[in-house]
């Protein structure tokens, strides 16, 4: 039931001096104190970051190079194509230099691999056809292509210019393009100062440095200036979806661009946030990004035809952009179906075959499953499980099987993938998640090896599996200005974490009960010395039994929120977990 809690260390003193000096609660001054704000300017720097801390485009490694071929072709009135990838990182990054090409009066197109026909990354048969097409024009990719040292040198014999622009984790062996625009290429002096940029996050900085080059040199033009002040909003779209952490530039860029999309959203969009339930107002935060949002786009890659949402992103056709979002909607719902239905044979299987599951890591193989699904539900296995987790999708017919994994704890996924590289057809990624291809005949070998290296490279530690606290409060403590005031810290997400408190000895003010379909969230009303508060915890509707049989108080470790109905606002608990007192 209960993971161990861990309560992050803070100077008492230093609390008041934050407190006082910046004129914050208690409560958000202990946050920062705990997460390590030494100092007052620090700490007030962070909290009031500015979209002048994004960093010159011009340090990213070949983005002067690639801004230079790209205004040449423009002036010389070539057709450039956006080759991206299928997820929302992808999408939102070939919309985004779409609409930078396209307002800057270039003759611009996008070409989106299928998911299933052709996978991830640059095709050389797309390549040869786009070549066919058109032999003077230029490619440029955007979040996807660092591994394609062989699609590259297609390129280069077919006389195609190609500029490569990514940010996934390089192979020993880097692609030639024409141009590689990277924030982590090794070599680069100076590295750039934050190579945890996403694909959008590069495409930004790629369209910024256009913008610049079509101004006087320095700057943009007023108009291009506004549509970069817009394109905020895309990436930060991208930003959140791609999970990688949100601080630094990732953090400014979701902070302005979750602005941006409530006040200047593509038409698309703002057709995307009504069928999505976010109405005319837009996303409050990085979680409407997150569970919003991005699995409508990403829904169109997984199941159908990812254009269509660089189409939903692009058009200016009111109708269109309806009919789309609300296209996106319907494949939302199918792939929630889908996802629930492999989850289930995910878990019969691990039932069935018990060996399968009390190894080091779970790789799983079916038949039926959907490629585009399966890493969905690997994420969802590693939450059960508190494991690295491979799940794969057979074509019986052709005897390969497509797969996604997702990663646990520390353990670095792709260093994984890349041990047992001689059993695999494909593979790419990250630390945290990637996509592989095997012939069918190899997965028990494949799994074999899999799990050897998981045994011999990765010891859960405490970390792994820890909640970490920032603080133990009083319920009395979190009225809402204080609990408003701790916003200042996100936008929230991976490597920024929304403030997580404990508290101790709280009293149940109603029996607790299960809510949404088959009863699969809890609902709790908790009390401490007069303060009641409303409590909810998705995902853990079996707790509610445990908790109704607990004889006296509990202790209840989450995240307070701010819950909005009908104009009205209240605080609102989010448990992450729980113990008897």
């Amino acid at each position: 039931m209960s993971r161990q809690w861990k309560f992050l260390t803070f100077d008492q003193t230093h609390v008041r001096t934050l407190s006082q000096r910046l004129n914050v609660s208690p409560v958000l001054a202990q946050v920062l104190s705990a997460r390590g704000f030494t100092d007052v300017e620090h700490a007030a720097a962070f909290l009031d970051s500015k979209l002048t801390e994004l960093h010159d485009p011009e340090l990213l490694p070949g983005v002067s190079a690639a801004a230079d071929r790209i205004v040449a072709a423009l002036k010389d009135g070539r057709l450039i194509t956006v080759y991206g990838d299928y997820d929302v990182d992808g999408v939102t990054a070939t919309s985004l230099l779409w609409h930078c090409l396209k307002l800057a009066g270039g003759k611009v197109e996008y070409y989106i691999p299928h998911r299933m026909d052709e996978g991830y990354g640059i095709h050389e048969d797309a390549l040869r056809s786009l070549h066919e097409r058109d032999p003077k024009m230029l490619v440029v990719s955007v979040d996807c292509g660092i591994t394609g040292v062989r699609e590259a040198a297609v390129a280069k014999q077919l006389g195609l210019e190609l500029i490569i622009t990514d940010h996934h984790e390089p192979n020993a062996t880097l692609p030639e393009p024409d141009v590689l625009v990277h924030p982590r290429l090794a070599g680069t002096n100076p590295a750039y100062p934050f190579g945890d940029l996403c694909g959008v996050g590069v495409a930004f900085k790629l369209a910024w440095a256009i913008c610049s080059r079509l101004g006087d040199g320095r700057k943009a033009s007023p108009h291009m200036r506004e549509f970069l002040l817009s394109a905020v909003g895309l990436t930060a779209l991208g930003t959140v979806a791609d999970v990688v952490p949100l601080l630094d530039e990732n953090r400014v860029f979701v902070r302005y661009g979750l602005k941006s999309l409530c006040e200047r959203p593509p038409l698309g969009l703002r057709e995307l946030m009504k069928v999505s339930g976010l109405g005319e107002g837009g996303p409050r935060s990085a979680e409407d990004i997150a569970f919003k949002l991005a699995p409508r786009i990403n829904a169109a890659g997984r199941l159908g035809q990812a254009r269509l949402a660089v189409e939903l992103l692009t058009t200016e056709n009111p109708e269109r952009a309806k009919k789309l979002a609300e296209y996106l909607e319907e494949q939302n719902k199918m792939r929630q179906t889908v996802e629930r239905r492999i989850l289930k044979q995910a878990k019969e299987l691990i039932e069935q075959h018990p060996e399968l599951g009390n190894r080091e890591a779970i790789v799983l193989a079916h038949h039926e499953w959907h490629p585009g699904v399966i890493g969905i539900v690997a994420s969802r296995l590693v939450e059960l499980f508190q494991k690295p987790t491979v799940l794969l999708a057979l074509n019986s017919g052709e005897g390969t099987g497509q797969g996604s994994g997702r990663t646990f704890g520390s353990f670095n996924l792709l260093a994984g993938l890349h041990a047992c590289a001689e059993h695999l057809a494909t593979f790419g990624g990250h630390h945290a998640a990637a996509g592989l291809s095997l012939a069918t005949d190899r997965i028990d070998v494949f799994r074999d090896a899999f799990c050897q290296h998981v045994s011999e490279n990765h010891v859960v530690s405490a970390h792994d599996v820890e909640l970490r606290v920032d603080a133990e409060v009083r319920l009395a403590d979190l009225n809402l200005r204080a609990v408003k005031e701790l916003d200042r810290l996100g936008p929230f997400g991976r490597a920024n974490t929304a403030p997580r408190f404990a508290s101790t000895r709280v009293e149940l003010a109603e029996p607790p009960r299960t809510m949404g379909e088959g009863g699969h969230h809890l609902s709790l009303k908790v009390k401490q010395q007069g303060t009641s508060l409303r409590a909810i915890s998705f995902g853990h509707g079996d707790w509610a039994d445990e908790i109704a049989k607990v004889k006296g108080t509990i202790s209840i470790c989450y995240a307070p929120m701010v819950n909005r109905f009908r104009d009205r606002e209240s605080v609102e608990l989010q448990v992450h977990d729980w113990q008897p007192d």
